[in-house]
């Protein structure tokens, strides 16, 4: 049972008359009586709320930072018509910041025997599976002093994924892709590529290339044409421990580092060749083995939606073994983790050599660039002092980014927006130069 405001306006009116005109026990017992009255009435005319039936239907996915639409079918067995309000209640993450209450409240009225749809529209500003709590259903009476009120569990769960928002940069790395493919009039010559046609020399032609067989057996000299490898393995690894917790902006560097692999997966794919993810800190949280081209990214996009950072320190050591039992032969590792000065010191130069002398090792890390805007500040005392720390910052990550260099290892750092385009480049980079 709930009572309403008319409730209160009754009971303030009735003292006004009792204070006035039943100045006496008996004027309180009478106005006492039909406030009491009245909301007993309204509570056996107002439609039952306990025999509802309610049923679901909408999105089951989004992504992060758009809105998904879930609605409510409202079945009133009774011969009475239902009025008064209901509550969809979500978690508070299903909604930015501000949203008002109002957004998960509707005003409904459904006649004896009747149906009607109601529409929660859900903007989740966190991944991860955003479940529905209970209905709250309240059946005011015909009078409006009180209403009946009950829950109903009604299941329903959203699924927000990574919003993948550099996909703007796969259209112009596809382009390249094609030039480095063959598609287009550029031909590369690589340690790692294939052979893929004759044609005439022309001034400018990599001596290297000129097939003698062929330039003995017809009138001019023929040069060989080579394209990147295709099918090879490429395995992204997010280091979901301590390190990838870390806030730049108004997010965790994983989401940065999630952005960054989505679109490296995008480009391999087409590219041809087989992508892996694996997410691991001191024990795998997540593991996607595509099987092709047409469900790989869907299926990295469900891994990485419920994924989350732990706090805990990785363990390089169990790491690289997991890596070493997905990839058998010679592969593109791509490690997303950070250059924090000791982790790296500590766990992860020991563990390198295991990988380099089998794969090409790609470490890419998110850089925060208030680092580099404390760097360039002078104005006060206290700027200098957050310039000189932020110029240290930046010395270790750079004496940290040497050292994995003279390991063989490629190491790109960026910041959150830079990353997901400058980790393609890489992957671009070493196809054309046949490392992969």
């Amino acid at each position: 049972m709930a009572l309403t405001g008319r409730t209160v306006l009754l009971a303030l009116l009735g003292s006004l008359v009792v204070g006035l005109l039943l100045p006496s026990l008996t004027g309180v017992l009478v106005m006492a009586g039909v406030v009491v009255l009245g909301v007993l009435v309204d509570l056996l005319l107002a439609a039952p709320v306990r025999g509802l039936r309610l049923q679901r239907a909408g999105a089951t996915q989004v992504r992060l930072g758009e809105t998904a639409d879930v609605s409510l079918l409202i079945s009133n067995p009774s011969g009475r018509t239902l009025r008064g309000e209901l509550r969809d209640a979500w978690p508070p993450s299903s909604w930015p910041e501000g949203t008002p209450p109002s957004v998960s409240r509707h005003t409904i009225e459904v006649p004896g025997q009747e149906r009607r749809r109601v529409t929660t529209r859900l903007q989740p500003i966190r991944r991860g599976d955003r479940r529905a709590h209970r209905v709250t259903v309240r059946s005011v009476g015909p009078l409006g002093l009180a209403a009946r009120q009950g829950s109903h569990v009604v299941p329903w769960s959203v699924r927000v994924t990574p919003p993948f928002t550099s996909r703007k940069h796969l259209p112009s790395r596809l382009a390249r892709l094609r030039d480095l493919d063959g598609r287009a009039s550029v031909m590369l010559r690589g340690q790692g590529t294939e052979f893929d046609s004759l044609r005439e020399y022309v001034p400018g032609d990599d001596v290297r290339s000129i097939d003698w067989r062929a330039t003995a057996r017809g009138r001019t000299v023929a040069v060989r044409t080579w394209r990147p490898e295709r099918d090879r393995h490429v395995l992204i690894v997010l280091d979901t421990g301590r390190v990838s917790a870390g806030r730049v902006g108004d997010a965790p560097r994983l989401d940065a580092a999630m952005d960054a692999a989505l679109l490296l997966a995008a480009l391999a794919t087409r590219a041809g060749d087989r992508v892996d993810l694996l997410a691991h800190d001191r024990r795998t949280r997540a593991s996607v083995q595509s099987g092709n081209a047409a469900t790989a990214l869907p299926a990295m996009v469900e891994a990485l939606a419920g994924l989350e950072p732990e706090l805990v320190e990785s363990d390089p050591r169990s790491m690289v073994a997991a890596i070493r039992r997905r990839a058998r032969r010679r592969s593109l590792v791509v490690l997303l983790t950070g250059l924090e000065t000791a982790p790296v010191e500590e766990g992860l130069l020991p563990v390198l050599p295991a990988l380099t002398s089998r794969h090409e090792v790609v470490v890419a890390a998110v850089s925060d660039p208030r680092v580099d805007e404390m760097a360039a500040a002078r104005g006060t005392l206290h700027d200098i002092y957050e310039a000189a720390a932020a110029e240290r910052t930046r010395a270790e990550r750079r004496r940290v980014e040497a050292m994995l260099g003279r390991c063989g290892v490629t190491v790109v750092d960026r910041s959150p927006e830079e990353l997901p385009p400058a980790l393609a480049d890489t992957y671009l980079a070493l196809k054309a130069a046949g490392r992969l």
